[in-house]
């Protein structure tokens, strides 16, 4: 076992891991629009239903 851990440590291996271990991939240009899209389509359906009085007015949060 410590030899396969040393190996990997020499080869780089074990850094390289840690340094990606969180990294998203960026997201595509068609992807963001459509993320755009989605959130300005519920945006507005959210501002037309509470003009109209279907949704309740907004509460402070606690926290």
């Amino acid at each position: 076992m410590r030899r396969v851990k040393k190996r990997w440590q020499q080869s780089g291996k074990i850094l390289q891991v840690k340094k990606i271990r969180y990294h998203e991939k960026d997201k595509s240009r068609n992807m963001t629009k459509k993320s755009a899209l989605h959130s300005l389509k519920v945006a507005g359906k959210m501002e037309y239903l509470k003009k109209i009085g279907r949704l309740p007015e907004e509460t402070r949060k606690k926290f």
